[in-house]
């Protein structure tokens, strides 16, 4: 298998970014991915000292498909944040000071309207991902599945339905699934897979549109017999990672 596309999401819920390659820790996320992140006002979230929680404490798109319509871009060298809606003007937010970040907060609850809880805060996890699943890790997708999965459903998905960090292209449908418990080689870093990743609401939405046109978690448990799509997998070893860069299984395993 080989990788085809690498994406970040720097805040939970809005827009991929594409990369070229990337440099991967033990024990991290891709850097920046899910560093930012839309917490209800009803959230038991303490900003100084996050903890994992489930989704829908968060602006999401599986209770907020509108999110879907804002074009997001974070740089991380200045900390800005650019959101730009589908009507109306753009904003640019700070994220590195309280005020910026409470304009962002602001400005994010009056889009949402009424799926605004409470107060919602704009929070940063330092040294902390608003991801998913609560160990940090990295989310994998092999393309031959997803192509399985849109044939099932009689319809093209957009594969950022899934907001996957890594697509792969090659391999049989669901050979990323024999990969459980497997230490793999992806470019330079090396990672063991550990979940398969279970899909919810948020991949019925239309990302061009807003719209929940598509049922894919319904597809998957009719035609295959589980609602899975990717795998998750922790970085054991560090390095470049690059579209065009192989991904490999390694003989050994660490559930021996």
């Amino acid at each position: 298998m080989r990788i085809e596309h690498l994406y970040r999401y720097p805040v939970k819920g809005l827009t991929a970014e594409s990369l070229e390659d990337v440099t991967l820790a033990a024990g991290e996320c891709l850097p920046h991915d899910r560093r930012f992140a839309l917490a209800q006002g009803d959230a038991p979230l303490d900003p100084a000292a996050p903890t994992w929680l489930p989704k829908f404490h968060f602006g999401c798109l599986m209770k907020n498909a509108g999110l879907a319509l804002l074009h997001s871009a974070f740089d991380p060298r200045t900390g800005q944040l650019v959101i730009r809606p589908p009507d109306g003007e753009p904003l640019l937010g700070d994220t590195r000071t309280a005020g910026g970040r409470a304009a962002i907060a602001a400005w994010l609850a009056a889009y949402m309207g009424a799926e605004a809880r409470g107060t919602p805060r704009f929070v940063e996890g330092v040294g902390h991902n608003f991801t998913d699943n609560s160990n940090k890790c990295v989310s994998i997708i092999g393309l031959s599945s997803l192509h399985a999965l849109e044939a099932a459903a009689g319809q093209r998905l957009d594969p950022l339905r899934f907001r996957a960090n890594v697509y792969v292209s090659g391999g049989a449908p669901w050979a990323e699934f024999d990969l459980l418990g497997k230490e793999i080689q992806l470019g330079g870093a090396r990672l063991r897979v550990f979940k398969r990743i279970v899909r919810c609401a948020a991949t019925e939405v239309n990302l061009e549109t807003g719209e929940r046109d598509a049922e894919p978690p319904s597809v998957l448990r009719q035609h295959f017999g589980h609602a899975d799509l990717g795998v998750f997998a922790e970085v054991l070893e560090g390095g470049r990672v690059a579209v065009g860069d192989a991904l490999e299984p390694l003989e050994a395993d660490l559930l021996h």
